[in-house]
C-alpha cells in the first residue's frame, strides 16, 4: 500500500475539446494539511473530484486512501468528505434535521449520539433548531463542515470552502481544521486567500490545468526569486501609476498607507525606484510575500493555450 493518502500521476480530464487538466500529479501524506491555489479555471475542482472518484480521468492513474480511483470511486466517497463551495444543504430544514438526513444517507448507526456529538463539538447546539436558510455565511459553513465530517472521514476536500464568509469565521474555520487533523484527518483545501494558504503544510499551485509549483509557502516564495521595496507616506499612492509597466516591476499593489512593489530584476526595480517623482518616498526593501509569488506564477504560466469549446 501508498505511503500517501493521495498518489495520483498524470491525471488528464477533458470536456468536449476543451483540455481541463493536463497531466497533473499529487502525493500527499497522510495527516497533513495542503492548500490548492490557482486562478479560475485553473483546474482545481476538476482535480478534486477526480482523486474523490465524482469524475474519471480520461488519462492517469493513482491510488486515494488506498483504492485505485477509477475502480474503487464508491470506496473512496465513503471515507471522503467533501465540502463545496456553494452550500449545498437544504435551506428549509434546521441544523438538527440536515444532520439526521446525512446520517441516514451514511447509515451510520446510534445516530441520534452521533448528531448529539457533531451538534457539540462544533457549537451548532443551541441553533440547532434554526432553519439552515437563515444562518449566516459563517454558521452555514459550520453546519456544512458538520455534515461532511460527521461519518470520520479520513480525507476530507474542501473546494473554496470560506468564500463570502467574514475573517474571524474563517479564522474559526481554519482552528477546526487543524484540530480535525490532530485526530489523523487529511485534508487538501482550494483556496483563493493567501493567508489561508499561509495556514496549510504545502501548497499546490495549478494553471491552465497543469501543476506549476509544489511545496511549502517559504519554499515556493524562495523559489520564485522575488525582491521587494515597500514606500510608507501619505502620498505614495499616485506613484503607482508611474511605476506600473516600468521595467522589472512585474507587480505594484497599495496596502494602506505602503506602497509594495516586487519584481525579479533587482537593479531594474532599483533604478525605477530611484527615478524622478519616485524617489521622493522613502523606500525599504522588504521581504517577498506569498502573493507576490502568485501573481509571479500567473505570469510565468503564460496564456491559457488550452481549447475552448
Amino acid at each position: 500500500m501508498s505511503d500517501y493518502v493521495i498518489d495520483v500521476r498524470g491525471l488528464v480530464k477533458r470536456f468536449g475539446d476543451k483540455t481541463a487538466v493536463q497531466g497533473v500529479d499529487i502525493q500527499m501524506p497522510k495527516g497533513q494539511v495542503w492548500g490548492f491555489l490557482g486562478p479560475n479555471g485553473s483546474g482545481k475542482t476538476t482535480t478534486i473530484r477526480m482523486i474523490c472518484g465524482l469524475l474519471r480521468a480520461d488519462e492517469g492513474e493513482g491510488e486515494c486512501l488506498g483504492y485505485d480511483i477509477r475502480k474503487h470511486a464508491s470506496k473512496i466517497k465513503a471515507r471522503t468528505g467533501y465540502m463545496t463551495q456553494k452550500f449545498s444543504f437544504w435551506t428549509d430544514l434546521t441544523i438538527r434535521e440536515n444532520l439526521e438526513f446525512v446520517a441516514r444517507l451514511y447509515q451510520l448507526p446510534n445516530r441520534k449520539a452521533v448528531v448529539a456529538k457533531t451538534l457539540e463539538g462544533l457549537g451548532l447546539s443551541e441553533r440547532q433548531n434554526q432553519l439552515a436558510g437563515a444562518l449566516s455565511g459563517g454558521w452555514k459553513q459550520r453546519l456544512a463542515l458538520a455534515a461532511v465530517t460527521m461519518h470520520e472521514p479520513q480525507l476530507l476536500l474542501l473546494d473554496e470552502p470560506t468564500a463570502g464568509v467574514d475573517p474571524r469565521a474563517r479564522r474559526d474555520f481554519w482552528n477546526e481544521i487543524h484540530r480535525l487533523t490532530t485526530r489523523g484527518m487529511t485534508v487538501l483545501a482550494s483556496t483563493h486567500y493567501m493567508d489561508e494558504a499561509e495556514r496549510c503544510d504545502r501548497i499546490v499551485y495549478l494553471a491552465n490545468g497543469r501543476k506549476l509549483a509544489e511545496g511549502r509557502v517559504t519554499d515556493i516564495i524562495a523559489e520564485s526569486r522575488l525582491v521587494a521595496f515597500r514606500a510608507e507616506g501619505e502620498h505614495v499612492r499616485p506613484l503607482a501609476e508611474r511605476l506600473a509597466g516600468q521595467p522589472g516591476v512585474d507587480n505594484v499593489a497599495y496596502f494602506g498607507s505602503a506602497l509594495h512593489v516586487s519584481g525579479t530584476d533587482r537593479a531594474a526595480i532599483e533604478t525605477a525606484i530611484a527615478g524622478d517623482g519616485v524617489n521622493t518616498a522613502t523606500w525599504n526593501e522588504v521581504s517577498p510575500n506569498l502573493e507576490d509569488a502568485f501573481i509571479a506564477l500567473m505570469g510565468a504560466a503564460g496564456k491559457d493555450t488550452r481549447v475552448h469549446s
